[in-house]
């Protein structure tokens, strides 16, 4: 292996770690019980809308970071998520229990915003700098650290539950601060872009391929299809995998099938990404939708006739498909759009998270409540969404240019 070779899967690894503390993020539920402690007259939708904020501002910040590294160096970016992240999550550990109002904003503000914001600033950065060492295999690279995002919460979890338990939950956010920081500013040292040899591997890569700008890109059929692919299978995914443990336990399972499922959705990210570098766009897309079909189907299934290893197997086709979406996103966009731009038009495909965020949760609770706590609507809509991402998947693949 040469000396570039093995610099670059360092990198990677490096950028992986990045992600995880950063998928912290993602890690709400850890939070949500011991807030609730201190501020009990918080309702269950003030609560929600923190993570719903900074699932927002993740967006934002992810399409300000691509601008942004057109005009300044992957360093100063880092930087800046570095000092942002570290003001959000000491400013949470700065609530007021005595003012439950305004403690309320502060966290929208703190958690949402800055937390939020922060993130989506590091995670475009580190996603944009390391995957100019991988044009090669921009799928496996692209799932290799969304699967540290995607673990962050549960990898970390254990550990911030310990934090709370010992030194309290203002404490560990102060602890958090400093931690995530520490490792942003480690990756402003080791994180490099790649010398020019390897540069001009990724041009010559795509010398056959046009470089979409922002709004070039955006007036292309097949980014609004890729799009629309996305929003339904995250949506399908979220119908069920933030009840997965509820669903597990209500089936005769065990709770900690969440976690399995959790690890499913990381695993699913390398996976397909993998396919995507040998097999192309065409068929891990088709195979992350086979997935999530599978999924619903299985539930269903299992639905009708009370069998938990069928929910078992359910519950798994879930994760690994709500885990290949977000690596065939960063992926498609490398492949089909241009490296040039990647930075923003990534960015901009990233935005499909929030009517995802908002689709999936919201219809999931209206079933669920209309059923009387009944889950074979979730599962049925789950079914119904795959197939219309599979029509999405159609249109794309009579659009795109990428195979």
């Amino acid at each position: 292996m040469s000396k570039t070779n093995a610099n670059r899967w360092i990198i990677l690894i490096m950028g992986m770690i990045i992600l995880l503390f950063l998928g912290l993020i993602y890690g709400w539920s850890i939070f949500r019980a011991p807030l609730s402690e201190f501020f009990p007259d918080w309702n269950t939708s003030q609560m929600s809308m923190a993570f719903t904020v900074s699932m927002i501002f993740f967006c934002l910040g992810g399409f300000f970071s691509g601008q942004m590294l057109k005009k300044v160096s992957h360093k100063v970016l880092l930087a800046g998520a570095a000092v942002v992240l570290f003001i959000g999550f000491f400013g949470v550990s700065m609530l007021d229990t005595g003012n439950s109002a305004k403690s309320l904003i502060m966290l929208y503000l703190m958690y949402g915003v800055l937390g939020g914001g922060g993130v989506g600033i590091g995670y475009n950065c580190v996603i944009s700098t390391v995957n100019k060492w991988f044009p090669d295999k921009a799928g496996l690279a692209s799932g290799v650290m969304m699967m540290g995002f995607g673990l962050g919460g549960i990898v970390l979890g254990g550990v911030v539950n310990v934090l709370i338990g010992s030194v309290g939950l203002f404490a560990t956010f102060k602890i958090l601060a400093v931690a995530i920081a520490v490792i942003l500013l480690l990756g402003v040292i080791l994180l490099k872009t790649p010398h020019a040899k390897v540069q001009a591997v990724s041009s010559q890569g795509s010398e056959d391929e046009e470089n979409y700008s922002p709004m070039q890109m955006m007036k292309e059929a097949s980014f609004w299809f890729f799009v629309l692919w996305c929003i339904l299978l995250n949506s399908a995914g979220l119908l069920v995998i933030n009840n997965a443990a509820t669903i597990a336990v209500a089936f005769g399972a065990p709770a900690v099938l969440g976690l399995v499922v959790s690890v499913c959705n990381g695993v699913g990210r390398v996976f397909i990404g993998e396919v995507f570098d040998r097999t192309g766009r065409k068929i891990s897309m088709l195979l992350n939708t086979i997935f999530v079909c599978a999924a619903g189907v299985f539930l269903l299934l299992g639905d009708m006739s009370t069998a938990a290893i069928v929910i078992i197997v359910g519950l798994l086709f879930t994760g690994l498909g709500y885990g290949g979406t977000p690596t065939l996103s960063s992926a498609f966009i490398m492949k089909q759009f241009g490296p040039k731009y990647y930075p923003v038009n990534f960015s901009i495909c990233n935005f499909s998270l929030i009517p995802a965020a908002i689709i999936g949760p919201m219809v999931s609770s209206w079933l669920i409540d209309k059923s009387n706590g009944a889950y074979t609507g979730s599962f049925i809509m789950m079914i119904v969404l795959a197939v219309l991402a599979a029509a999405a998947w159609v249109m794309v693949d009579k659009k795109a240019r990428c195979i």
